[in-house]
């Protein structure tokens, strides 16, 4: 658990919000609670930083719209980070839910108009990944990579910053396994969220 300063203090905030990677088992009664993935792991190495999480297991891009003000522009963070996207995929095969990549882009131009609008300072966009771990997972990769692309253009279109995370991971894997990295393929293990984190903290310090 991390120590937050006082909302008042100079510190500046910095936000991590979307699914279940992001979430990774917090307390969300609890805004000092930062799970037990990457968001905590950035959070140890930055502790002159005030760091919120506010990932929620299974949300999609239209779940991260009905709470972006209470969840997000509420803390008003100067430095915002989103990681969402692989629900907006998975639902597609495991429930017959599709999100179309014109809905997700729709979607996620909200989000970024909105916090444009509040004023926040700098944002992150954490590319969505898949790591098959099946031959089923295989056939994913048609509709996540149009995804992927979709974050791609919102961050030059709203001069954000761009993490591919797809790529490392995919590549690391290939020298250990996917299941290394992350169990089902979605969801990291302890070594892929230290893996994330460092890859988030290298581009934080730019």
């Amino acid at each position: 658990m991390s120590r937050l300063p006082s909302v008042g203090s100079p510190f500046v905030t910095i936000l991590l919000t979307g699914d279940s990677i992001t979430d990774c088992g917090r307390d969300r009664t609890d805004l000092t609670s930062l799970g037990e993935g990457y968001a905590s792991l950035v959070a140890a190495d930055v502790p002159e930083k005030r760091v919120i999480n506010t990932g929620i297991g299974g949300h999609r891009v239209v779940d991260l719209q009905a709470r972006w003000d209470a969840d997000v522009l509420a803390h008003s963070p100067e430095v915002l980070s989103i990681m969402i996207g692989i629900n907006d995929t998975w639902r597609r095969y495991d429930s017959g839910d599709p999100t179309s990549a014109e809905a997700y882009e729709s979607g996620y131009r909200d989000l970024l108009t909105r916090s444009r609008a509040a004023g926040v300072k700098r944002i992150i966009l954490v590319e969505p990944f898949l790591l098959p771990v099946n031959a089923d997972q295989w056939a994913w990769r048609e509709d996540l990579d149009p995804k992927i692309q979709v974050v791609r253009r919102l961050a030059a279109e709203f001069d954000a910053e761009y993490l591919a995370t797809d790529g490392p991971l995919t590549q690391t894997a290939s020298r250990t396994s996917p299941e290394f990295l992350a169990h089902d393929g979605v969801h990291p293990t302890p070594t892929g969220h230290r893996f994330i984190a460092d890859l988030w903290l290298d581009n934080y310090r730019r």
